[in-house]
């Protein structure tokens, strides 16, 4: 496809910008394939904002006389205005955008097209894989193995070529107890606990149906993954009436009777429509401009957001408890598989291992729980919270995840060595990127476009010196116990960061935390010479959080 099919006006002049923390400006608008770009004309001023279209969630284009307005609502939650003179103009350019911030096909995509200096789309992406963490593994050796029964995707589209499950159970086995289990996505594990030896696996619902169906294989594999006198739980993300339902319509749950070594525990989550309706009343109720606090008080109740947040947190930290604290392993399920269980998962190992918790282990963290493991990214951000389209399969359930991170990391300051901006940057990229990290839904699509070998990968990005410096948290004191998030409703803060960060007193906030950082650092520099830091404050079995409203 050409871009310039759709430009009909490529450049307009004494265009007035108006956007969020900056006077209005007059200067040129232009418009590519992938950008809109705006360059200050005024006199002593040299300032351009480059906006990727893909971040464009709705305009709203209104004309007036022989000149228009054209509002633009990001994913990003920036709203930025255009005033064009002209009416033709003004409707050029709206086409133009609602088109080009709309394109289906990933390879036209802007990842495909950047080019970043000094780096080569042949240089290494990525950061873990299943391959790398069974490598690092050496005791999982005796009772796993390495399988890549997946290494074409026929037997789970969903799963990476290579993965890690009971060294008892051949591939054989593995395929069918693929088709019992909702995509073919059957149980692999995820997470080893070195203290301990259990391990957390993931897989979709059984498809047991109506008719009680069996899979012989699939029971063998989660016997093999517990000795014979112990136990194991299944933690599974519906609650009981709808794992119930789900056999009307071919799906289920594993009954008593047929895994008899492992209890199920119901931990219902909301995901989908519900969780995407959430975001959008947050959204709305932090533009709110009415300045009632009873009223936003109540909208941002009524959004139930901190809700997800809350039950995401509480699952999690039971399925740290059963592995850290109780000595069990556990299965972790809900329908389809890579929404909500891979969120707990991922927020699980974060609590659990201290590797985790480093601004290296976290991305490997994401790229193997959420990236490999199917979470399908391209359907779930394809819009944000402003879009006036019908919701298809959008679900911010990464940006669920993020904002989780975000409250373990305010009570915990101490303990992850990550920065709140890094989380803020994820959240970004995640709707829309310069990189080819978070494109498609999984490893077969970016396998048959050839994503890795044509276009960049975020994580490698991030890691490069001047980004890990200002991604790293300068009060990081490692520690090897598990940390233990506060659920309670008063632990539990609107994320202002990003949910209020184009708002006046937000970026003065940020500003502010911005100085107190470049205060840490240098103090942290002058400790180094003359002494150490005060060391974290744990308790026994783990870290408590900390009552503090400063975040650096």
């Amino acid at each position: 496809m050409e871009f310039s099919e759709h430009i009909k006006t490529a450049n307009v002049e004494d265009v007035v910008l108006r956007q969020p923390l900056h006077p209005p400006s007059r200067g040129t608008l232009c418009i590519t394939g992938h950008h809109l770009l705006f360059s200050d004309r005024e006199e002593g001023s040299a300032r351009q904002v480059l906006l990727l279209l893909r971040n464009i969630d709705a305009i709203e284009k209104r004309v007036s006389g022989s000149s228009g307005t054209i509002t633009i609502k990001c994913k990003d939650l920036r709203v930025l205005q255009l005033d064009i003179p002209g009416m033709e103009q003004c409707l050029n350019i709206a086409r133009s955008i609602e088109t080009l911030s709309c394109l289906d096909c990933v390879s036209e995509m802007y990842p495909f097209f950047y080019r970043p200096s000094n780096v080569s789309p042949q240089d290494q992406w990525g950061l873990s894989s299943p391959e790398i963490l069974y490598a690092q593994m050496k005791e999982l050796y005796d009772r796993w193995r390495l399988s890549t029964v997946n290494r074409d995707f026929t037997v789970c589209p969903s799963y990476p070529p290579a993965v890690i499950v009971p060294k008892d159970i051949d591939d054989e086995m593995l395929i069918k107890a693929a088709k019992f289990r909702q995509g073919g996505r059957f149980p692999i594990l995820c997470y080893y606990h070195r203290k301990n030896g259990m391990v957390i696996l993931r897989s979709s619902q059984p498809l047991t149906g109506a008719n009680r169906k069996r899979c012989r294989e699939d029971e063998l594999l989660l016997q093999a993954v517990i000795a014979e006198s112990d136990k194991g739980y299944i933690i599974d993300t519906r609650s009981s009436q709808q794992a119930q339902q789900a056999r009307m319509t071919g799906g289920g749950f594993e009954s008593k009777s047929c895994y008899i070594s492992w209890k199920r525990l119901h931990r219902p989550m909301e995901r989908g429509k519900a969780l995407q309706e959430s975001l959008i009343k947050l959204v709305e109720a932090c533009g709110d401009e009415s300045h009632n606090m009873d009223r936003w008080l109540s909208k941002l109740e009524n959004s139930k957001w901190l809700s997800h947040v809350q039950t995401a947190l509480s699952t999690a930290g039971l399925l740290a408890e059963c592995v850290e604290r109780d000595g069990h392993s556990v299965l972790v399920h809900g329908h389809e598989g890579a929404d909500s269980t891979l969120l707990i998962s991922t927020l699980a190992q974060l609590i659990v291992d201290p590797h985790c918790r480093t601004l290296e282990g976290f991305l490997a963290l994401l790229e193997r729980e959420l990236i490999q493991a199917g979470h399908p990214f391209q359907q779930r951000c394809a819009h944000s919270a402003y879009s006036h389209t019908r919701l298809q399969q959008e679900s911010p359930v990464f940006l669920l995840l993020l904002d989780c991170v975000w409250q373990v990391w305010r009570q915990f300051p101490l303990a992850l060595g990550f920065s709140e901006a890094l989380l803020l940057r994820l959240a970004t990229e995640a709707y829309a990127s310069d990189y080819g990290t978070f494109l498609c839904n999984n490893d077969q699509e970016r396998c048959a476009l050839g994503v890795k070998e044509k276009t960049h990968c975020l994580f490698q990005a991030l890691l490069r010196p001047k980004e890990k410096e200002h991604y790293s948290n300068p009060l990081y004191e490692p520690t090897e116990l598990a940390i233990w998030p506060s659920v309670h409703p008063q632990s539990l803060q609107l994320w202002r960061g990003f949910f209020l960060r184009w708002n006046h007193q937000a970026r003065h906030l940020e500003e502010a935390q911005e100085e107190i950082r470049n205060m840490v650092i240098e103090w942290g520099k002058l400790a180094r010479c003359g002494g150490g830091r005060p060391e974290l404050g744990s308790s026994e079995g783990g870290v408590l959080p900390v009552s503090s409203n400063c975040s650096f």
